[in-house]
């Protein structure tokens, strides 16, 4: 685990009665704002992967009859790998006209294009390689991503709140003893979170052996902050 913290401080005399009343009317000694920054990292759990199937025919029919049939055979291979029904949600189904331009005449309709796509949540990312290999040998021909993220990050948050509350008061602390005085009390703080979403995108790798080369995804770290402005009283 690493850190990574930054303060700032803004130190000033006693704020004049008209000025910032809601906090003014109740400090009688030195004000002082603190800003600091609590980070911790963590390994992502979670995996989220478009996968699709395009498929093209002369007429609308056959291209959405092909693309169902396809794309069920990769909903199977999703089933058989042991992902969820609840991980699996459609995400996009699409059919368009193909055309063909040609100068000074108007286009004509070649064929159709048809595509499903699922988004796929993957609850065990050193798996997804080797299920997203499973997916295309299966039909799927269309695949984006991945997305990582922390399933569950607020122990992870919860952790960088405390160091950053703690980073605040030793900088008010260390104010404090520069200027003579003394920390009284705290009199508010405002928190800031990062938001929790994907936030890294990690490249699909080949793993070279001695068969085909298989998919790996290497989810790397991500940050997690919480940003607090703490105002203290100071004596």
């Amino acid at each position: 685990m690493k850190y990574l913290m930054a303060a700032a401080a803004t130190m000033g005399a006693m704020v004049p009665a008209l000025a910032s009343a809601d906090v003014a009317q109740v400090i009688s000694g030195t004000r002082l704002d603190i800003v600091a920054r609590g980070e911790v990292t963590r390994i992502p759990d979670i995996a989220v992967i478009s996968a699709g199937v395009v498929t093209q025919a002369k007429d609308a029919q056959t291209a959405l009859s092909d693309n169902s049939a396809q794309m069920a055979r990769v909903l199977t291979a999703l089933k058989r790998a042991g992902v969820a029904d609840r991980d699996v949600t459609t995400s996009s189904i699409g059919l368009s006209a193909q055309y063909l331009y040609a100068d000074n005449k108007p286009p004509v309709v070649t064929g159709y294009q048809a595509n499903n796509s699922v988004s796929i949540r993957f609850r065990d990312v050193a798996k997804s390689g080797t299920i997203l290999d499973a997916l295309v040998a299966a039909g799927a021909n269309q695949i984006n991503g991945p997305n990582l993220m922390i399933d569950k990050p607020a122990p992870a948050i919860d952790e960088a709140r405390v160091q950053a509350m703690a980073l605040a008061r030793s900088r008010a602390e260390l104010y404090a003893r520069a200027s003579g005085l003394t920390v009284k009390r705290i009199v508010s703080i405002g928190e800031s979170a990062d938001e929790q979403g994907p936030r890294s995108y990690p490249a699909m790798m080949m793993a070279r052996s001695d068969a085909a080369p298989k998919t790996q995804i290497a989810p790397g770290e991500q940050q997690i902050g919480v940003t607090l402005t703490v105002t203290f009283e100071l004596n």
